[in-house]
């Protein structure tokens, strides 16, 4: 990142800063993908809150950034195993952060599992927690009862830009991989499993690179959604799998079980916008595939008379360039430090919440003002 482009996001995340600036400062503990322009919101973060440790997303981690967090703030392991369990969980928080008020801020429901523990057990307080993705907001609100306020920023309008540019990262990176086997997209078949924002840009920009683009979604509206935008919808899951020359698993849960991945067809080649623990149940393959080096970042699983390929291990295939989304990005990140201030009033009753249209509507305005030029 440029000097200039720095003093920039510095500028712009001191203005939100102190815009959202709570009353009474919260500790925190931030989960978060750890890349090249995230020390700045690091920062902000720090600004509004004792920042007690950072959990870095492990596939998603860059050095530098981490070397310059780490001169400030401890970065600790994340792993979804440790923080499920609520006895791993607890020790952690009372390692970082006995007897505070804290915030946690998730990507992904990594404290889902060990939310009731953490509020019930622990020596000081969890006053909340905020949640940036789609799989997370939905681990928190397939519960029957939440035990503390959960400011969702997943379905935000400020997350829009983002979810779509993340869709076109996704179709740069796999293409970028293809190519690299001396493959190419155009004239392939696509299956994309998921038709929401991420799935749906996914779509969009495949059928523009020539590809033809079946979806399948287990949500009726979205599939009348992806027919009316011209795309075909699987009517087999199965047969659709058995006939796509390269599959997107864009749910953020399980897309594929262990018996599904012997429908594929000979040389499919599958990726996904999320980590290979959520979209993919690798452990269950049939025994006999032996998994081979295939170029960089590609895996060759073959038995007997089939074989696949899988990118970047399954995990987030745009990861390996970056994800970068721009500066849409710091939108929702703001968004985040105006759910750490909601938090921070502490007078909201357990249950999921959301930012304001007035707070959104403030953040739009300062974003505009550093990045409409």
């Amino acid at each position: 990142m440029e000097t200039s482009e720095r003093a920039r996001l510095d500028t712009y995340f001191g203005k939100i800063a102190k815009t959202f600036a709570p009353s009474e400062r919260p500790s925190s503990i931030l989960v978060t993908h750890l890349l090249a322009e995230r020390p700045a919101f690091v920062r902000a973060v720090r600004s509004m809150s004792d920042l007690r440790a950072v959990l870095p997303k492990p596939k998603s981690v860059d050095t530098a950034a981490r070397r310059e967090v780490e001169q400030t703030t401890p970065c600790d392991e994340l792993s979804r195993e440790a923080f499920a369990d609520p006895d791993s969980a607890l020790s952690y928080l009372e390692m970082r952060a006995a007897g505070e008020d804290v915030v946690l801020l998730d990507v992904g429901g990594y404290f889902a599992a060990s939310l009731d523990a953490l509020c019930e057990r622990f020596s000081g307080r969890v006053i909340g927690l905020v949640e940036d993705t789609e799989n997370g907001h939905k681990r928190y609100a397939e519960r029957d009862k939440l035990p503390c306020p959960v400011v969702s920023v997943a379905r935000s309008p400020l997350k829009a830009p983002e979810d779509f540019l993340v869709g076109q990262s996704v179709v740069f990176s796999a293409e970028a991989l293809l190519r690299g086997r001396g493959d190419i997209l155009h004239g392939r078949s696509a299956l994309v499993i998921g038709f929401g924002k991420l799935g749906s840009s996914i779509a969009r920009l495949l059928h523009a690179k020539g590809v033809h683009v079946t979806v399948h979604d287990i949500d009726p509206v979205r599939r009348t959604q992806a027919l009316s935008q011209g795309f075909g919808v699987a009517r087999d899951r199965d047969r659709a799998l058995s006939r796509a020359g390269l599959v997107l698993c864009a749910t953020g849960a399980l897309s594929l079980r262990g018996e599904d991945f012997s429908l594929l067809r000979n040389g499919a080649y599958v990726a996904t916008v999320t980590s290979s623990e959520d979209e993919l149940e690798l452990d269950g393959l049939r025994d006999g595939y032996i998994r081979n080096g295939s170029g960089d970042h590609v895996t060759r699983y073959s038995t007997t008379g089939h074989y696949f390929y899988l990118l970047n291990d399954g995990n987030a295939v745009n990861f390996l360039h970056g994800a970068s989304v721009g500066p849409f990005i710091f939108l929702v990140q703001a968004e985040i430090l105006a759910g750490v201030r909601m938090l921070a009033r502490r007078d909201l009753s357990p249950g999921m919440y959301e930012v304001s249209t007035e707070d959104r509507a403030t953040i739009a305005g300062i974003w505009l003002d550093y990045y409409n030029r």
